[in-house]
């Protein structure tokens, strides 16, 4: 499955984001039942965030590994139904908040329940989830789970520093030091191991419910990965970094509308060279795996394939930067040889040349239409938004489309910027102040894009206490929730009617 070749509307909704009473959303019941309300409201489309395990600031953009999944994210209750887990340690996890992630609270709590299943998993597993274990092992262990188990299993005994910061012997991957921890943790990485299949079995059963209900799952890959990550500790020849893991240069983008320092990512910038040299066969096998858990898969920062920003890793900032070459249609190429059609669309915000544009034009990508970014002016034009592109009102970087209306907290802009602002809304959306968030959603939906997309926030008509994350602020993200019960009948049933008026297909 692809995205839908006639036009269709979706949310944007993160995993964690969903309801539930464990502390965190999951890929269990509360998933299932959003497919059946995605249904419900006439839309086709789910698109969520990176699902890699997390680690600095909770961000899903900077996951320690990106085939792994997120080990908070499997659903408790599926453990107590596999009996791997008691109702009265799941209960445990009972008294966390159901408004917010907390993070703090909820990883040592739920990182002790999933070690305990894992423990009990040889003993108490059915035969057909161990041989599932087994099969999973075979595809997946010498490819990158046995490495990731590893970086895992050090990271604690490092006290959960970057691996750059670990003993010399294992920063090195020396042969010896590694056999030793892999005799004696062998208990460890078989945990690690369980989880990580517990994450793929469960995610199974969501992706066939899609499947079956004909919702298309959206996924996200970010063009970097992590320096403190499983790929850069097995595999440093992928990146510009010495051998101790120390980067020359990093990524990030200058000043724009986010930030006037700019975004200093501090991500470690890719050997474009050596990825050349093999054929991009990583990143061939990455865009493969992630096929696996997606049907379509928006790849972040597109424009660094073109050209990318590069920092000097002392900086402080992303302002002192330049630019560099990317691999262009080479790795598109590559990519296309080896995995056939590409189901991918491309995150082409922010500053975007000709050149850019030209490369995804030539292999035929949809790009990403923000009306948070075009209909706050006295001159815009619908027609602007051509069909090969998903429509957003906005995105998990934005504030809600309330809060932006009204100029949420740290807003950059002055009163009178606001003030223009909203009287360009209003004239393009022919709207209202108080309905803002669904006349923004129907200008959406009356583009002609193929897919036009809307946060969850923007359709329960939330402000900026909804918002998910503010870019170049490393505190307080990715926290926010739905509640349960917080979509009714009734509200699906007004989410359909904006469908159906539309004309995109329900």
């Amino acid at each position: 499955m692809t995205l839908p070749s006639d036009r269709h509307a979706g949310a944007c909704l993160h995993l964690t984001s969903l309801p539930g009473k464990y502390g965190i959303g999951t890929i269990g019941q509360s998933a299932l039942g959003f497919i059946d309300q995605l249904v419900s409201m006439g839309l086709k489309v789910w698109q969520f965030l990176p699902t890699g395990p997390t680690a600095y600031g909770d961000s899903p953009y900077q996951p320690l590994s990106t085939f792994a999944g997120n080990p908070l994210l499997v659903d408790v209750d599926y453990l107590v139904r596999l009996g791997l887990v008691s109702q009265s340690e799941a209960d445990r996890l009972g008294d966390l908040s159901m408004e917010r992630v907390e993070y703090g609270r909820l990883i040592p709590l739920k990182t002790g329940l999933l070690q305990r299943a894992a423990d009990r998993f040889d003993l108490h597993a059915s035969a057909e989830l161990k041989a599932g274990y087994d099969e999973y092992l075979e595809g997946n262990d010498q490819s990158w789970l046995h490495d990731y188990a590893l970086f895992r299993i050090l990271k604690t005994r490092h006290d959960e520093r970057a691996w750059p910061q670990w003993e010399e012997a294992f920063v090195t991957r020396n042969p010896h030091a590694l056999r030793r921890i892999e005799e004696s943790a062998r208990a460890e990485l078989h945990e690690v191991k369980v989880v990580q299949f517990l994450f793929y079995h469960q995610w199974q059963t969501l992706r066939s419910y899609a499947r079956q209900n004909d919702v298309c799952l959206f996924g996200d890959l970010p063009i970097y990965i992590a320096l403190d990550s499983a790929d850069a500790w097995a595999h440093p020849e992928l990146l510009r970094i010495h051998r101790r893991g120390r980067p020359t240069h990093v990524a990030g983008v200058p000043p724009d509308y986010f930030s006037a320092d700019g975004q200093l990512w501090g991500n470690p910038l890719y050997d474009w060279q050596h990825h050349a040299a093999t054929g991009y066969e990583w990143w061939i096998e990455r865009l493969r795996f992630s096929m696996g858990l997606a049907d379509v898969i928006r790849i972040d920062h597109f424009r660094g394939f073109e050209s990318y920003w590069a920092v000097a890793a002392e900086s402080t900032t992303a302002r002192e930067g330049a630019w560099e070459p990317g691999p262009g249609d080479a790795i598109f190429d590559a990519m296309r040889a080896a995995l056939g059609d590409l189901p991918i669309v491309a995150e082409d915000l922010g500053v975007i040349t000709e050149q850019v544009e030209a490369l995804r034009y030539r292999q035929g990508i949809p790009g990403m239409k923000v009306l948070q970014f075009m209909a706050d002016r006295l001159d815009f034009d619908l027609t602007e938004i051509d069909e090969n592109c998903v429509c957003y009102t906005g995105t998990h970087d934005n504030d809600t489309t309330l809060g932006w209306f009204n100029g949420g907290p740290g807003d950059v802009r002055t009163a009178e910027e606001v003030e223009a602002m909203q009287k360009a809304v209003l004239a393009n959306t022919n709207g209202r102040a108080e309905s803002i968030h669904h006349d923004l959603i129907r200008l959406a939906f009356a583009s002609a894009a193929r897919t036009a997309i809307a946060p969850m926030q923007d359709y329960l008509g939330l402000g900026s206490e909804a918002r998910l994350n503010t870019p170049g602020v490393p505190s307080n993200n990715w926290r926010w929730r739905l509640l349960p019960g917080q979509i009714t009948p009734e509200f699906c049933e007004s989410a359909l009617e904006m469908v159906h008026d539309s004309s995109r297909r329900w």
